[in-house]
């Protein structure tokens, strides 16, 4: 399973939705996230990825699409 899968089912089980969100596609605005599921799914790629996101990254651009979240976890590790 690729790093974009692995973020795409941490996304889907974070809003409860089963579709998947366009790779550029605003998490926020297309209402598969919001600022109180950010936390979980930091949470979640920490414990996937095995990386420490610091709270100065809890920033909802970071983490607004699909790309930009797989582009973000791979600069971690």
């Amino acid at each position: 399973m690729d790093n974009r899968e692995r973020i795409l089912n941490i996304v889907r089980k974070v809003s409860g939705k089963t579709e998947d969100p366009a790779p550029e596609e605003s998490l926020f605005d297309s209402g598969f996230l919001d600022s109180f599921a950010l936390p979980e799914m930091v949470a979640d790629l920490e414990q996937e990825f095995s990386i420490k996101i610091p709270d100065s990254d809890l920033n909802p651009r970071k983490f607004e699409s699909i790309a930009r979240i797989q582009s973000y976890v791979e600069s971690r590790k």
